[in-house]
């Protein structure tokens, strides 16, 4: 169990420090910078309740990561070069989240625990 809960936390923290860098510095929409950088709010949201073991957190929270991993397929079937392999990197963070998390809700449910 607590390899599915650091495994899920350090996915998400990275997905957000590689969301923020992308935008910023890496290979943003216009020089210096985009507005796209918001797109990482919406990850800051579950943040607590994944690093303090939260289930409910756990429930939800790859529901939310569904949308990176789409944007991800999408920008590396579309883009070139460093983009494509940042997009690429959002796509397997994204689905290591999402795993980790399911399988951390899964195996802590109450019904499994009494067992």
């Amino acid at each position: 169990m607590k390899i599915l809960q650091h495994t899920a936390s350090a996915s998400l923290i990275a997905l957000i420090f590689l969301c923020v860098a992308w935008e910023l510095w890496l290979a943003p929409l216009r020089p210096g910078g985009s507005w796209l950088v918001l797109k990482t709010l919406p990850l800051l949201f579950p943040l607590m309740g994944i690093l303090k073991g939260r289930r409910y957190t756990y429930q939800w929270a790859p529901m939310l990561v569904l949308a990176y991993f789409s944007e991800g397929v999408v920008r590396v079937w579309s883009d070139t070069g460093i983009t494509a392999r940042l997009a690429g990197a959002e796509v397997v963070l994204s689905v290591v989240f999402f795993f980790a998390a399911i399988y951390y809700a899964k195996l802590s449910a109450p019904s499994r625990q009494s067992r």
